[in-house]
């Protein structure tokens, strides 16, 4: 019976754990060491609307990962669910979600980019002046 108990309270605690992506809501969030204010300020992020993975949570407090393997605890308050993502690699921008459209422009490593759909294979994207979509593959983040 106890092993039946310890297996279900494994799997229900899994379950619990799920990650999900969420973006940063301000210019300025502090990433801390700890669940708390108490704690040190560890990187300041300075990119509204980076996307970042939810690994874990402590009342008000959201354990996070960035695209760049950082984590630390992050207030509830300066996190949206804004749909957003990185580019992994350089990426084509087209006028449609097909290869045969019209290509844009350039998407370089590391942009930060809005999106406000995707479908299939492909993310409508806004990234400054321009907009257009990208083949979904090349992205990390909420899409």
């Amino acid at each position: 019976m106890l092993k039946f108990i310890l297996i279900f309270y494994f799997i229900f605690q899994s379950l619990l754990t799920e990650e999900y992506f969420l973006t940063l809501r301000n210019d300025k969030v502090n990433l801390r060491l700890g669940p708390s204010f108490d704690y040190p300020i560890k990187i300041i992020y300075k990119k509204k609307y980076l996307p970042v993975i939810v690994k874990d949570k402590s009342e008000n407090f959201r354990k996070i990962q960035d695209h760049e393997k950082n984590s630390g605890w992050i207030h509830i308050s300066q996190l949206t669910k804004k749909k957003s993502g990185i580019a992994l690699s350089d990426l084509i921008l087209y006028r449609g979600p097909t290869l045969y459209s019209k290509p844009l422009a350039k998407i370089e490593t590391g942009r930060l980019l809005i999106i406000s759909k995707c479908k299939d294979s492909w993310c409508k994207i806004k990234s400054e002046d321009y907009s257009g979509w990208v083949k979904k593959k090349g992205i990390w983040g909420r899409l």
